[in-house]
């Protein structure tokens, strides 16, 4: 069985914003990653129409749209991001680190299955609005 020290994982490049660095695995139906964003480097509001994703939070605070609701979440705060449902973030305290974990497994790119939703800029106003 594989053990990943964190000491040793290497950073890779987002699939989508290759400027951002992740260090991300990807097993045969799972995978994870240890994700760090600086304030400006959140992804856009969007859905993942294949893949479960959950969160843990581990440094910074974050206001979190999911779905039609938005949270303030920080570290020790869990979250479930169902496939097929609209989310995104905003850096309250930052940086945000989180560890993410994501179904299916795909090519092992956590951002691999990032699609666009049409209203993105509007729900990005509703995380602006949290302080």
């Amino acid at each position: 069985m594989p053990v990943y020290k964190a000491e040793d994982m290497r950073d890779t490049p987002d699939v989508v914003r290759p400027n951002v660095m992740i260090k991300q695995f990807g097993g045969d139906l799972i995978k994870v990653g240890i994700v760090e964003y600086e304030k400006g480097e959140v992804p856009p509001v969007h859905v993942h129409p294949n893949d479960e994703q959950w969160i843990y939070m581990l440094e910074g605070r974050l206001a979190h749209l999911l779905g039609d609701e938005v949270f303030t979440i920080g570290p020790g705060d869990l979250v479930l991001i169902p496939r097929n449902v609209v989310h995104g973030i905003r850096i309250l305290e930052g940086p945000c680190r989180f560890f993410s974990c994501k179904s299916p497994a795909g090519s092992g790119g956590l951002s691999e299955d990032y699609t666009a939703v049409p209203n993105a800029e509007e729900l990005e106003r509703r995380l602006d609005e949290v302080s």
